[in-house]
């Protein structure tokens, strides 16, 4: 059996029953790093991939300096703890969010930014600027015919995936936005076209059997505890607290289907 197949089995054998969420992600303990070891051996050698627009990008390095190359948002936490507790000279992150990508826009470069990087953990997170493009600058045709658009593309680009690894795990983050800036002066025209487009990828992880995060019931939950600006300071763009808060739950729901990433609920 390949390197490859074997990382792919694995990936298959991994799915589990939900396990409890909710609880604050810290760095594993070094008695459930322990008990987790016999995970290790299994999570070695896979290729994580973050997708997305400027939420993902987080102002990452665009040559092989380590020390960069994650960028300074959820993607660069969740990678951190998981190459953390469960090294391997083998596992490999790799974040190619751009800032203001739409999704015909990540479709451009789809073969290139994630075909070819051969993922075994896909996460996308994607469609603020779909939002953004739509009420800054309508276009000729409907709401409708928009949204759905949105859909086929994101559509065509998990069928790719799908096609070139039926067993890569896919996960889907949800779009959100927050009343801040110019958000909540637009906030009317903003937050339905999000909640509608949010609803095309709910729709599309049912599809696709992806793991679904959704992000905006995070940050509604976190207002609780504090204003919409300390997590997302313009509105549309996580803070650092945001950006853990994401963490946190992306772990957690990846962590359904991924059993050693349980450690940390």
């Amino acid at each position: 059996m390949t390197k490859n197949s074997s990382r792919r089995s694995f990936l298959r054998s991994a799915a589990i029953a939900a396990v409890a969420g909710g609880l604050p992600l810290q760095t594993a303990k070094s008695s459930d790093v322990k008990d987790a070891a016999c995970f290790s051996n299994q999570a070695k050698g896979m290729t994580i991939l973050f997708q997305g627009d400027s939420i993902t990008d987080g102002k990452r390095g665009r040559n092989a300096d380590p020390n960069h190359i994650m960028g300074h948002g959820y993607a660069f936490s969740i990678s951190s703890r998981w190459g953390a507790d469960f090294p391997s000279s083998d596992l490999l992150f790799y974040n190619r969010g751009i800032s203001g990508n739409t999704i015909t826009q990540l479709q451009s470069r789809w073969q290139t930014d994630c075909l070819d990087l051969h993922p075994d953990v896909l996460s996308i997170l994607i469609g603020i600027n779909d939002a953004a493009k739509f009420v800054e600058n309508p276009p000729a045709e409907t709401e409708e015919i928009y949204v759905q658009a949105f859909e086929d593309c994101y559509r065509n680009l998990l069928e790719q995936v799908r096609k070139h690894d039926s067993n890569t795990l896919i996960v889907l983050g949800l779009p959100f936005l927050a009343p801040v800036g110019k958000i909540k002066e637009h906030w009317n025209s903003y937050q339905p076209m999000v909640a509608k487009l949010s609803d095309r990828v709910r729709n599309l992880a049912v599809e696709f059997d992806a793991v679904v995060v959704d992000f905006q019931r995070v940050f509604d939950e976190a207002t609780k505890k504090a204003p919409d600006a300390y997590w997302i300071w313009d509105g549309i763009h996580p803070t650092v607290p945001g950006h853990e808060l994401m963490a946190r739950e992306w772990i957690t729901q990846v962590s359904k289907r991924l059993k050693f990433l349980k450690i940390y609920s």
